[in-house]
């Protein structure tokens, strides 16, 4: 009777293996060709970085040209121009760190104190967050940009980090964050020892919000990267801008009157811009997704 029970479950264990194999076929497919078009604009990038002013137009998209020049494409995004991408990195590297860490910092302490305490009118706080979230960035880059003119702070690197310092999604992401990820009882016991709120969100707080913390210092650095149209329509000084918008200068320069079509200078610009976001996020990819999944969990 035991060896019939035991042959009967190795057969139902077969006939699931069997149906998750069919399952895990189709679902290889769907993640393969949503790999392939993830993939295939940074394949053309890499590919075409590796090709020369003539190689861009003599070559497929998709392949290497006869001449392979990487190399000397860097050397000279390098040094174009006085080596002013450079500067449009050292640029960029400012508005992320004070930009994005300033956002981190505002997101942190304003969503543990939404979440743990409570005061007057924290249901309309709330409503305007979530109507701040709904609302793009670039609708707020005219008025932002008419405000800030009127107090004579445009052409400034201040008038791209006062705006990215409001960062509604992180606020609301560390709002939910903090209420599942903190015992109230843990904070209680800390305020019965005769701790001071601010210590008690330092050594308890702080280090429960860890990869909330980090979910949110990922996306304000991902977008402060990436971010055009706020320094686009702020800084008229080419050498306050971040590598968004200088490359975007290289890239117009060929429609001006007498200017110099560098397309391949472009497109190993991007290249070069492109890397340091990649390694952000393969780095502090496991904390992502951690973060993201413990808002849905129940304590």
């Amino acid at each position: 009777m035991a060896v019939v029970t035991a042959q009967a479950r190795r057969q139902r264990g077969r006939l699931r293996s069997g149906r998750g194999i069919q399952r895990s076929w189709t679902l290889t497919l769907g993640t393969a060709v949503l790999l392939l078009y993830s993939l295939l604009p940074l394949a053309w990038l890499l590919v075409n970085a590796t090709k020369t002013q003539e190689g861009l137009r003599d070559s497929f998209g998709l392949w290497f040209a006869s001449d392979f020049a990487l190399v000397d494409n860097i050397v000279r995004v390098l040094t174009y121009d006085d080596g002013v991408f450079i500067r449009w990195l050292l640029n960029t590297l400012l508005y992320v760190v004070a930009g994005a860490g300033g956002a981190t910092l505002i997101s942190t302490i304003g969503g543990y104190g939404l979440a743990k305490f409570h005061f007057a009118g924290k249901k309309i706080v709330f409503a305007v967050i979530i109507g701040a979230v709904a609302v793009p960035g670039t609708a707020l880059a005219v008025p932002t940009f008419l405000l800030f003119s009127s107090v004579q702070l445009t052409n400034n690197p201040l008038a791209v980090i006062i705006p990215s310092l409001v960062a509604p999604f992180g606020l609301y992401l560390m709002w939910v964050y903090s209420t599942d990820a903190i015992p109230d009882d843990l904070l209680d016991a800390a305020r019965v020892d005769g701790a001071s709120e601010v210590r008690t969100f330092r050594t308890i707080g702080l280090p429960l919000l860890g990869p909330g913390v980090v979910t949110v210092l990922l996306f304000t650095t991902v977008s402060n990267w990436n971010n055009y149209f706020l320094p686009l329509i702020m800084i008229r000084d080419p050498n306050w801008y971040p590598l968004t918008v200088g490359i975007n200068s290289w890239n117009m320069q060929a429609s001006t009157a007498g200017g110099e079509a560098i397309f391949d200078l472009v497109i190993t610009g991007s290249l070069l811009m492109i890397i340091p976001i990649i390694v952000i996020f393969l780095v502090l990819q496991r904390y992502w997704q951690s973060g993201l999944a413990a808002g849905g969990v129940k304590q």
